[in-house]
């Protein structure tokens, strides 16, 4: 009588929960580590979301080459088509700022040298002012040099570091994209009542769901 109230029990509190979660539960295969827990009486069981998407190892190292090839490939390889723009706006800066910089200082290193060498036929010498560039003495002519020279190295610097923020940027957001960001992650336990197949004895204990 006793055995028959507990498994009555047992069969109310295991019902109950699983009629809940019937649809979006199955077991996981009985595999070694299952039986030895029910041996205890401990049962796990695994559920997979029905959309569970696959995992591309390749695909963080297919995006970072893409990008390394031609910026912004890799990001239309991650279907971010908006970062592509971006991208291009920044380097595009980098380079401009580059060869602007590398163009004056081009300019004022000529005009130096021939200035030093005694010349005075270099666009920017103009004592009386009547040229529209502005004049300038020998030191200027030094100083701006050196200044360009400056702005050039340091746009240089820059773009190649926009250039590998690009390419690191493709691999990360690959990785982060076979991230599992499924909602129903979460842990259960509920009571279980199993029966021996051959004795026809109850088995009491607990199982634990795992949703991921």
């Amino acid at each position: 009588m006793n055995n028959f109230l507990i498994t009555l029990l047992f069969l109310i509190f295991t019902i109950l929960p699983s009629s809940a979660q019937e649809n979006d539960s199955i077991p996981m295969p009985k595999d070694s580590l299952a039986m030895d827990l029910k041996e205890n009486g401990i049962v796990v069981q695994e559920v997979v979301a029905k959309n569970e998407k696959s995992i591309n190892p390749l695909a963080p190292s297919k995006a970072a080459f893409y990008s390394a090839v031609l910026p912004g490939l890799g990001q239309v390889y991650n279907k971010r088509y908006w970062k592509v723009p971006i991208v291009y706006a920044v380097i595009g800066t980098g380079v401009y700022t580059y060869t602007y910089n590398d163009d004056l200082y081009d300019r004022f290193r000529t005009a130096f040298k021939s200035r030093k060498a005694g010349f005075t036929n270099d666009e920017f010498y103009d004592p009386d002012n009547n040229l529209p560039t502005p004049h300038f003495e020998l030191d200027k002519l030094e100083n701006q040099q050196e200044r360009f020279q400056r702005d050039r190295d340091l746009a240089l610097v820059l773009t190649i570091a926009m250039y590998v923020l690009n390419i690191i940027d493709a691999n990360v957001d690959s990785h982060l994209k076979q991230f599992n960001i499924n909602e129903d992650l979460s842990l259960d336990a509920r009571p279980y009542l199993d029966l021996d197949p051959i004795t026809n004895n109850p088995n009491y204990g607990f199982a634990f769901i795992i949703k991921f």
